[in-house]
């Protein structure tokens, strides 16, 4: 059976996606399943022994280049050369269920009548009354309900599985193996890893200015914890930001280059901590089965999993998961004793575990 993944972005919704794979190859070996995503992001899923394909799209390029569009058509329709039996949208916007119906074999939605030559083939998605872009439930086939402020991840494990006539449990996820994968990282983050003392990964930056917590507070958590903190960035404005913070403690080091996925994944993987916005990079921990504290503002918690290992500090602010209040700056009112004491906490269980490992 060959299967197509359409999920198009972003880097932490496709994280809480990827985590269906390793129970859908379990329940059948013998499924080939593809994987269509922005280019951008293609590098999140490489090396990952449960996807047959990468296949790029780089739809946001159109936005600043219109003359690449038919190019752009071309390559998606390409893609139905494949012949999918399955197709599942599982980000649900109109974009995403537009390429689904492109990769198919058939330009629109069908009663799938075919020759006995043809494959008999489908396209899932959320239903209207599921995502917040209706329209793009007109153009499936098969339609999954699920309320749309449920659990991120128990919603991307449903699309992923239902179609398919599997289940994916809670507990299966929460036992679930790292899934990110790297390989010949950039050898720079080892200079930034000691092997002597925890490494705490900061993760400052987000889509929103007002997702990200102040980076005073975070060298007031540096100061506090005492440990190795390794500041990511993603533009040139985080980049000033890390800055700032390094220069005002010693413990925080910033490296000076932004790190590609694979090596982002690789640093993350070796980290004892990573402290973060609501943001994709903070979300890899949990894909990597690292201890983390995700901070939240203005979005919903239901985002992630709360674990042994998984923690999350959240703002007083209420959030209507239906619309998002951009202006909610409420993450900058969140103690920095709110997360230095569990931060504490999974340190001594997560590095005196890793020493013993390494001994």
């Amino acid at each position: 059976m060959r299967v197509a993944i359409v999920k198009l972005s972003a880097l932490g919704d496709i994280v809480h996606a990827m985590v269906a794979l390793q129970f859908i190859k379990e329940y059948a070996r013998d499924i080939r399943i593809d994987w269509v995503v922005e280019e951008c992001y293609a590098e999140l899923l490489a090396h990952n022994p449960d996807i047959d394909r990468i296949l790029t799209v780089n739809l946001r390029a159109l936005k600043n280049d219109k003359s690449a569009f038919f190019q752009e058509f071309r390559k998606i329709r390409s893609y139905a050369g494949h012949r999918y039996n399955l197709i599942i949208d599982a980000q649900g916007l109109l974009k995403s269920a537009v390429v689904a119906r492109l990769i198919s074999n058939c330009p629109i939605p069908c009663a799938h009548t075919r020759k006995a030559s043809e494959i008999c083939q489908h396209i899932a998605g959320f239903d209207c009354h599921s995502i917040r872009e209706k329209a793009a439930s007109w153009l499936y086939d098969v339609k999954i309900a699920c309320a749309y402020d449920a659990n991120t991840i128990d919603r991307n494990a449903l699309i992923l599985s239902r179609p398919l006539g599997l289940g994916i449990s809670r507990e299966q996820i929460v036992g679930k193996r790292p899934f990110l994968f790297f390989r010949n990282e950039d050898p720079i983050i080892y200079d930034y890893l000691l092997k002597d003392k925890p490494n705490i990964v900061f993760v400052i930056g987000s889509t929103w200015e007002s997702r990200n917590y102040p980076p005073e507070k975070f060298v007031n958590i540096a100061e506090a914890l005492q440990e190795n903190c390794i500041a990511v960035w993603g533009n040139e404005q985080e980049r000033a930001k890390a800055e700032w913070m390094a220069e005002r403690s010693r413990l925080i080091k910033v490296i000076p280059k932004r790190l590609d996925l694979n090596a982002l994944k690789a640093l993350i993987a070796k980290a004892d901590l990573l402290i973060g916005n609501d943001t994709g990079p903070t979300h890899m921990a949990w894909a990597l089965n690292r201890p983390s504290i995700t901070l939240f503002g203005p979005t919903p918690v239901s985002r992630v999993y709360q674990t042994d290992i998984n923690k999350v500090v959240k703002s007083h602010s209420p959030v209507n998961p239906y619309k998002l209040n951009k202006e909610d700056y409420s993450i900058r009112e969140i103690d920095e004793n709110e997360i230095i004491g569990p931060a504490k906490s999974l340190l001594s269980a997560t590095f005196k575990q890793d020493q013993e490992i390494l001994s």
